[in-house]
């Protein structure tokens, strides 16, 4: 039986991961976490198949800023495979506290690399990036998986800087490392400071959406949205390919969706009226950026491809959203009263 450590595996993606792995395999898991303010245990405890598979998940806390100490490998024990999902992620927060981002993606991703190198028969090591270190995409434009980096804003600096620390690390020690960069993901249980559940409140409350656009104020932005499930797939299909280390692959969503339309088509699966700004963002709020692109081509010739069409993802992720109005960070009482 197989065992893989999981950092942030308390996180959005990371408790998508985990529900994945335990549906999907036999494996063991090794949850490292900090559990901070964008990781709750809730979440885990949450998915449907926990009561059942639990007794196969291990919680071990560490935050990741420090290095992995004696205790904390022994908790940890044998790990056949580790991915690497846990970091500060909000553009918004890097651009105001640009260090706590250095210090969690970089010096954190240090740290766990400097421990995977001490493990023996370590068979992957997988680095979750993003889209966002190519930087703004051009209209027509999809990055590729080697292309070179243009960080507009601190996060996406210190993603590219834990992608260099892992490339280093294959190379120098020959860790068993692959780097996968993914798109904007949404799904259940994500931070409401996210701009789907942003928006599906708003529209419930009947408030105005702020629409990142150009400066003309006439064309949204655009991002290829793909569910937290079909990333976990991508993963998991990943740790079961052989692989050349020091590899990266693009996770691409289904299509390109305008901010806008995605926000009209909120408002149309719970049947209320859209009040919204379209805004110039990348003018006013340097380190924005209005449309960011990948080319999938890699994955898709390789046989994964996500399993259900960006508009079935949508509509199921909006209604649960609803029917679970805690994750909203909303009263109950009044989502159930608007609706």
């Amino acid at each position: 039986m197989k065992k893989i450590l999981v950092t942030g595996a308390e996180g959005f993606i990371g408790h998508h991961f985990v529900e994945h792995i335990l549906k999907n395999t036999d494996w063991d898991i090794v949850s490292l976490d900090r559990l901070d303010s964008t990781a709750t245990y809730d979440r885990i405890t949450d998915i449907d198949s926990w009561q059942e598979n639990k007794h196969r998940v291990k919680n071990v806390w560490h935050d990741l800023k420090a290095p992995l100490n004696e205790y904390v490998q022994k908790a940890i024990g044998k790990a056949d495979y580790i991915v690497h999902l846990a970091a500060s992620s909000h553009v918004d927060r890097s651009i105001t506290y640009p260090m706590e981002f250095v210090m969690d993606n970089v010096v954190g991703t240090a740290n766990i690399l400097d421990y995977a190198r001490g493990l023996e028969g370590l068979e992957k090591f997988v680095y979750f990036s993003t889209d966002e270190v190519f930087g703004p995409a051009p209209a027509n434009v999809a990055y590729k998986e080697w292309d070179r980096y243009r960080a507009s804003n601190p996060y996406a600096a210190s993603k590219a800087g834990a992608e260099e620390l892992c490339i280093a690390y294959e190379n120098t020690y020959k860790l068993p490392i692959i780097i996968t960069h993914c798109m904007n993901v949404f799904g259940e249980r994500q931070h409401p400071e996210k701009f789907l559940p942003m928006v599906v409140k708003k529209i419930l409350f009947e408030e105005e959406v702020i629409i990142h656009s150009d400066p003309t104020r006439t064309k949204s932005g655009s991002r290829f949205y793909i569910h937290a499930r079909d990333v976990a797939d991508a993963v998991l299909f990943l740790l079961n390919t052989q692989t050349h280390n020091g590899d990266k692959f693009n996770i691409k969503g289904y299509r390109e969706v305008e901010n806008l339309e995605l926000a009209q088509m909120v408002a149309k699966i719970l049947n209320k009226p859209l009040k919204y700004q379209m805004l110039d963002f990348h003018s006013s709020r340097p380190g924005h950026d209005l449309r960011y692109a990948l080319d999938g081509t890699k994955l898709q010739e390789m046989g994964w491809y996500p399993k259900a069409p960006f508009e079935v993802r949508l509509e199921k992720c909006v209604k649960w959203m609803v029917d679970r109005p805690k994750w909203l960070l909303i009263d109950s009482e009044i989502v159930k009263k608007e609706i």
